[in-house]
């Protein structure tokens, strides 16, 4: 959030997490914000002044296609709830909330309508959208970040459900009403086995054994994005991203404009160049992400930043929201609660 909103002009009151590793990336970055730990715990009293907006992104894992879809069945979905609870004691202007697209068809779509049901009885008015990082341009970000990441995010407004809409919607893309514009995916017998070729990818992944890790030539410039004229941004042939047994998430070819899949905490992501599968780098994830290079490298339990672990950097990275749409979004709520749309 700091990285996103502090050019903005936003403070931060405080911080909630409980992750180590997380905890100290924040911690390092920005020591003068307290990090209250269990959001479930915080009462309006813990805070020095009342947050004019409310930030979370509650797990995902249990509203995920990629999960077992069990919901709000289970804790990690009930903690949407208890984001709702935190929004009653604190009551602050504004909220926004951050999910997996997952959950608009959890328990039939239930889920959703039992969160935003709650909402409401809190007496916020509220719109919510699904925004991919791919094609969210900012100031900072004119070509947007080259990665496929969609998450719904909700706006809510206390006692204006028209703020909420104003912040998500725009009044041109409101008055129209444009004509579907997908076409049906048209493949030849002579067309690749998209299956067979990532299980071959897979095969051969898994038997590499070891990864180039280090800055490579060519990596993804800020803001940038894949295309075939821009070969110094990103020297690969076909970028994939490859699943893993458990979550069967990923394992798909990108698109032909070169966006990327979301990253993940456990999935293996990975580019090809030239029939060789390399791991994507700690560097290329948080430029994927929007994060300034090396912003995860931080001393950690008595050992120096360039020793802190790459698996917790590559989770760190993966958990973070996009800090384009961030950007996005709280330029949006900014200029609704200043009365400039």
């Amino acid at each position: 959030m700091g990285v996103a909103w502090h050019p903005l002009g936003f403070e931060c009151l405080g911080l909630s997490e409980i992750d180590p590793f997380r905890s100290a990336v924040l911690d390092y970055h920005y020591p003068e914000v307290k990090n209250y730990g269990d959001f479930t715990q915080i009462q309006r009293s813990n805070l020095q002044a009342t947050p004019d907006i409310l930030v979370g992104g509650t797990p995902c894992a249990t509203f995920s296609y990629a999960g077992l879809r069990k919901g709000m069945g289970e804790d990690r979905g009930n903690l949407a709830l208890e984001f709702i609870c935190l929004a009653q004691r604190v009551k602050p202007k504004w909220i926004l909330w951050e999910n997996v697209p997952g959950i608009l068809s959890s328990n039939e779509g239930k889920d959703l309508g039992t969160f935003l049901g709650a909402l409401a009885e809190c007496g916020y008015g509220f719109a919510y959208r699904v925004l991919d990082t791919q094609y969210i341009r900012t100031q900072r970000f004119p070509r947007a970040i080259p990665q496929r990441r969609r998450r719904i995010f909700v706006v809510g407004c206390l006692g204006d459900w028209k703020s909420s809409a104003k912040v998500l919607f725009d009044q041109e893309a409101m008055s129209t009403n444009p004509e579907p514009c997908r076409r049906k995916r048209q493949r030849s017998k002579d067309s690749p086995d998209s299956e067979g070729m990532h299980r071959e990818l897979y095969r051969k992944y898994d038997r590499l054994g070891s990864y180039i890790d280090s800055d490579t030539t060519g990596t993804i410039p800020a803001g940038g994005r894949f295309s075939p004229q821009e070969h110094s941004m990103l020297c690969v042939e076909t970028p994939i991203a490859l699943q893993t047994s458990h979550t069967k998430s990923n394992g798909s070819g990108f698109k032909k404009d070169g966006a990327m899949y979301s990253l993940t905490a456990s999935d293996r992501h990975a580019v090809m160049d030239q029939n060789t599968i390399r791991k994507l780098t700690i560097k290329e994830c948080e430029r994927l992400q929007g994060f300034p290079d090396n912003y995860t490298q931080i001393p950690y339990r008595g050992k120096p930043k360039e020793e802190a672990p790459n698996s917790k950097r590559y989770e760190a990275v993966g958990r973070a929201m996009s800090i384009n749409v961030m950007e996005w979004l709280g330029t949006r709520i900014q200029m609704v609660h200043n009365n400039e749309i």
